[in-house]
């Protein structure tokens, strides 16, 4: 189902990544979502899964590298591109959508800051991969840090009496990493490298923090087993262990004299993402309630005539679209600003997850009883835009955050 497009001005080739990204989620990813969503973790990961298929296809299509730039051997997406692209896999499979974008989190990081090494080591060997064995992960969440570890600039986060679970210690010309990060580490059960945020100087509190690549076949580290949750179980999560895993030290590429401003920078990256996923997976949840009252008869007419459901049906269409233009206003800002507005990002991120979940949740009542079986896609629909609400930050968390920067900052001015 195709969608009025309010911006007039798409090219031809913006036109064109719409409708092949479209064609990939519907044919490749929504399948392959739904098969996944009835394994176990570990059989979603197991050789034989059709998640190795997907990637390759994905990685064929150099869909893993959609947030990399030209110049290293990425797409170069612009931000509209990047949105248009963004919504249609999502609309096919959220919890994909997640898995692709991080893993090219190493080397998107990299790209910002380019080492030599790191260059030819990571970045090209990414960009030019096609079966998917080299991909990221982003590990920073803990067992005992969620939310907190995403503040920046937040009172808490400069408390040097709140220990991290994960640190390193300089020695020589290596970084000595011990300790855990929690289950919710999208990819870890199979990833190549890590995107790794802990902790290097402790009197600074989680600011003291410290952005390594840390390549995951190093001697210490351990995996654990795939996380089972409700939803979104085709974005393979689980925890990383490191016992003196030692790193190169030019494989850190951000230390804590640069760690808050390079954390925000990416969390004003992050969390305008996962508004624009859930611009995709809200869209989906519209669509199908859309089309199954036009087909369901109840009290002798169809559903779709019935008034409440009309006005149902366009407040779900409302949120899709204050979604879409907020997210992908936020993405084209920040990314063409050496300041980017962090808040605005949380904006899309809360409001967008939230909307989406509202659809969905609406969705189902649509669907009535089959709304709760198997049998439609609309039960997962539900979960997934329900844990939305939860990753890449707790929205309420995020809301406090922002809303403490909104109070000292407001009015922003560039």
């Amino acid at each position: 189902m195709d969608y009025l497009e309010l911006n007039i001005n798409l090219t031809k080739e913006d036109i064109m990544l719409k409708k092949a990204a479209h064609e990939f989620a519907r044919d490749v990813m929504r399948p392959v979502s739904l098969q996944m969503d009835r394994m176990t973790a570990a059989e979603a990961v197991a050789p034989g899964s059709p998640f190795w298929e997907f990637k390759k296809k994905a990685y064929e299509l150099d869909l893993h590298t959609i947030l990399i730039p030209d110049s290293y051997g990425g797409m170069g997406l612009t931000p509209l591109q990047l949105h248009l692209v963004l919504e249609e896999l999502s609309w096919g499979s959220v919890g994909l959508t997640v898995d692709l974008a991080v893993a090219a989190f190493p080397a998107y990081l990299a790209s910002m800051v380019p080492d030599d090494e790191i260059v030819e080591n990571i970045i090209k060997p990414f960009c030019d991969c096609r079966d998917g064995k080299i991909a990221g992960c982003w590990a920073i969440t803990e067992p005992m840090h969620g939310s907190d570890t995403l503040l920046p600039n937040y009172p808490s986060f400069r408390n040097p009496d709140i220990p991290a679970d994960c640190t390193a210690t300089l020695d020589g010309d290596h970084y000595v990493i011990n300790g855990q990060k929690a289950a919710w580490v999208s990819g870890a059960p199979y990833a190549s490298h890590a995107l790794l945020f802990c902790q290097i100087d402790p009197s600074m509190g989680h600011a003291g923090g410290g952005i390594f690549i840390v390549p995951l076949d190093l001697p210490g580290v351990k995996r654990g087993a795939p996380l089972e949750k409700m939803g979104q179980r085709d974005d393979p999560q689980g925890e990383l262990y490191f016992d003196n895993v030692r790193v190169p030290a030019n494989y850190l590429v951000a230390g804590p004299e640069a760690y808050e401003v390079m954390l925000e920078i990416i969390l004003s990256a992050t969390t305008a993402l996962m508004g624009t996923c859930a611009t995709g997976i809200g869209r989906a949840a519209f669509e199908e309630a859309l089309e199954y009252a036009k087909n369901r008869v109840q009290c002798g007419k169809a559903l779709i005539e019935h008034q409440d459901v009309q006005k149902k049906l366009f407040k779900m269409f409302s949120k899709v679209e204050m979604t879409r233009q907020l997210t992908r206003s936020v993405l084209e800002y920040n990314q063409n600003t050496s300041t980017p507005a962090e808040e605005y990002s949380v904006i899309g991120k809360v409001f967008g997850c939230q909307y989406a979940f509202e659809i969905a949740n609406d969705a189902v009542q649509i669907f009535g009883g089959n709304g709760l079986t198997r049998e439609y896609i609309v039960e997962k629909l539900f979960r997934d835009a329900r844990s939305m609400m939860i990753e890449d930050g707790a929205n309420d968390v995020l809301a406090i955050a922002a809303g403490h920067k909104v109070i000292h900052n407001y009015p922003r001015q560039d």
